[in-house]
């Protein structure tokens, strides 16, 4: 059996739970990891038996190397990204892919232009929990969908930060209503707010849809954590934990909400190995570079919208 040989660009807080994944996957062979932190990057090195690196440019030179991860800071993300495609790599980069969306879209066409394939990191399309909502609506299990609830909330990251809320938790939220929805929406009205530093740190957005409404409620000021979904149609309501994977359902005519049980799988390891296996199988990801440019456009029309204080339309944004 032929396996990937790939590495990981950026080994912090995320990029190290890259490496471990890698490494313990079946079709793939982690041969270097890079971080500008050398002791970081021997470290995680040497923990998964990889080729430690502080430039990533060296790194791209291996010509065993067939893709990378890429999970360094947000706004140095499109930089990394360019120049493993640059290389001949396929490449998987972590949201928000860029720090604008026309970063973003000069990364979707050198991916296109070059055969290349580019995926990018929403872990929760990856979860198994969502995995079983999406199947649910599809089925028409809660009747027409009316209304899609997100709630992201949290304490700051301790982890270091270079983006607000929006881009870093809010992108998620946006890509899925997308998908709940079945189409792009055509407004967002956004409040946002900002700490003494600059950086949005809560944000409420309503997304307009043709046939429904999105809400996505994100924060770094709340505790506990919260990462919940509610689904509301006509007949009934759909409630999803995407921590415990968990699903309660309530439908038209029942006196109270029921668990819809399922296997817990981390969405990190389903990503991976799905990235893993399009490379291997020249495969679409299930996530695409386009897919990680509508959002950021969401999240650019969500802060646009918030500035003005009006709605702003989403129609021009490309499918």
């Amino acid at each position: 059996m032929r396996r990937l040989k790939v590495a990981v660009i950026g080994v912090g807080f995320w990029g190290r739970n890259h490496a471990r994944v890698l490494s313990g996957l079946e079709k793939a062979e982690l041969v270097a990891v890079c971080d500008l932190d050398e002791s970081r990057a021997r470290t995680v090195a040497e923990k998964y038996g990889a080729e430690a690196y502080t430039d990533s440019t060296e790194l791209l030179r291996r010509e065993d190397i067939e893709a990378v991860t890429i999970c360094t800071w947000s706004t140095v993300l499109s930089e990394e990204a360019r120049k493993a495609l640059e290389a001949g790599k396929h490449v998987l980069v972590e949201k928000p892919m860029a720090k604008s969306s026309k970063e973003a879209r000069e990364l979707v066409e050198l991916a296109e232009k070059e055969d290349l394939i580019l995926a990018v990191g929403f872990v929760e399309r990856f979860n198994p929990g969502l995995r079983r909502v999406l199947e649910m609506v599809g089925k028409g299990e809660v009747g027409e969908v009316l209304s899609a609830l997100a709630r992201r909330l949290s304490r700051w990251p301790k982890r270091p930060w270079d983006v607000g809320v929006v881009r870093d938790l809010a992108i998620h939220d946006l890509d899925i209503l997308r998908h709940i929805f079945g189409c792009q929406p055509e407004s967002v009205y956004a409040r946002v707010r900002y700490s003494n530093s600059g950086i949005d740190d809560y944000a409420f957005i309503t997304l307009s849809f043709p046939d429904g409404m999105g809400l996505v409620e994100t924060s770094w000021l709340t505790a506990p954590k919260v990462r919940e979904l509610v689904v509301s149609g006509t007949e009934g309501v759909l409630k999803l934990d995407y921590l415990t994977q968990a699903i309660n359902i309530l439908r038209r005519g029942d006196s109270e909400p029921y668990e819809v049980g399922g296997e817990w799988r981390e969405p990190l390891k389903i990503e991976l190995e799905h990235f893993v296996e399009c490379v291997l199988y020249h495969k679409e990801p299930l996530v695409s570079g386009r897919d990680g440019l509508l959002a950021l456009s969401l999240c650019e029309a969500a802060l646009e919208s918030s500035a003005k204080g009006r709605p702003v339309s989403t129609r021009h944004l490309a499918e």
